[in-house]
């Protein structure tokens, strides 16, 4: 894992979904080392509106179970990716699920003096963007200490039934992240090139 700049720029390189793990141990250094990672996320107005509830043993499998069940109430291609994530979670040793607490979001409106609606829709906004960022230094912090994990988005169609499971208010954001020992090396796929991607706007 090498470049030429720094170890940094190497580890975000580096970084891809693992979704299969090797049957063993994640130890609670290492978890606590990447959930701090996480909490040093930006956040709006520092609020740090998000909670890291943490699944091990049964309560990961009951999870899993909760997905692979509602797996058949959706078609393909859904169903299929639910399954699928359903089987990382089951082979990982800890899932991580990322949820807003609703502290942004009751802070701001109430600190700000617009409209009600128009203020809701703002600080959630920024409560979505406050947690993906949490997310992506949990999923940065699990590859620089040689971890695999996945953020599975597809989990959002049923967010409201894991907020339930996990005994958490319906807020606006829900990630679920298997984390764990990859169960064999695996390559990310190849991203667009750079030049694809930008826009660059020159005024004289």
């Amino acid at each position: 894992m090498n470049h030429p700049l720094n170890e940094t720029l190497a580890t975000i390189h580096a970084r891809h979904s693992i979704r299969q793990f090797e049957p063993r141990e994640l130890s609670e250094d290492l978890l606590m080392a990447m959930l701090d990672a996480a909490n040093q996320a930006p956040s709006a107005h520092n609020r740090q509106s998000w909670r890291f509830v943490i699944l091990e043993g049964t309560a990961r499998n009951d999870l899993a179970e909760l997905v692979s069940s509602a797996s058949k109430t959706f078609q393909k291609p859904a169903s299929s990716l639910l399954r699928m994530a359903a089987r990382s979670i089951a082979s990982a040793p800890v899932t991580v699920a990322v949820v807003n607490t609703g502290d942004l979001i009751s802070h701001g409106t109430e600190l700000f003096h617009v409209d009600r609606e128009m203020g809701f829709d703002f600080f959630r906004t920024m409560e979505i963007q406050s947690s993906a960022a949490a997310v992506e230094n949990l999923l940065l912090a699990a590859t620089s200490l040689g971890l695999g994990a996945v953020w599975l988005g597809i989990l959002y169609l049923i967010k409201d039934e894991i907020l339930t499971f996990l005994q958490e208010p319906k807020g606006e954001f829900m990630a679920v992240v298997p984390v764990g020992h990859p169960l064999r090396p695996t390559q990310g796929p190849n991203k667009k090139p750079l030049q694809n991607v930008i826009k660059k706007i020159l005024k004289p």
